[in-house]
């Protein structure tokens, strides 16, 4: 009975460790023409929360990111302009890009003219999405989104946030291919 209830043990923890590991599905990516190495500076376009809070733990965990690996957040005039979304249901988006004509955002329908293609993308409860966009060109040059990032318990979502945003910019900034 012993060795039973010691398997029982040990494969339950297993289970507990492997979820843990996997709990959260990241994905990244980015333009690979654009040079990395020349921003330097970034403000925030939006935030789309739940509410006050969320917005403000998610911008929090995104500056500590970005501070890290030695950019600095300005208001005005900066390098990268981010948007950064956390659904709270699944959500169905459609997503334009155009091909640079015109002015506007080229993502979510900020405007712009000329040619352009649309995508519907899929995001799960508890995703969180964070683009980065060229100021000056207002290109998108970086998306990262984590999926699985709440829970019932509001201490263990805090941890979960913060886990989740180091994970996206692990590899932060990315080499690209142009500079």
């Amino acid at each position: 009975m012993k060795a039973t209830t010691r398997v029982t043990t040990y494969g339950a923890f297993l289970m507990v460790l492997l979820g843990s590991a996997f709990g959260q599905h990241i994905q990244t990516d980015f333009d690979h023409q654009a040079n990395f190495s020349r921003y330097k500076t970034y403000s925030w376009q939006q935030v789309k929360a739940s509410n006050s809070l969320w917005g403000d733990r998610i911008k929090d965990a995104v500056n500590a990111q970005l501070v890290a690996k030695g950019w600095t957040h300005v208001d005005n005039g900066a390098d990268v302009a981010i948007v950064a979304i956390k659904t709270t249901q699944t959500e169905k988006t459609l997503q334009t890009f155009y091909d640079g004509l015109g002015g506007g955002w080229r993502w979510r329908g900020f405007g712009g003219f000329g040619e352009s293609t649309t995508t519907e993308q899929d995001y799960k409860e508890g995703t969180l999405v964070i683009d980065m966009y060229d100021a000056s060109t207002k290109q998108l040059i970086r998306r990262a989104s984590a999926e699985d990032m709440l829970s019932d318990k509001a201490e263990k979502n805090e941890k979960n946030l913060d886990k989740g945003v180091a994970k996206m910019f692990k590899s932060f900034p990315p080499r690209s291919t142009k500079g």
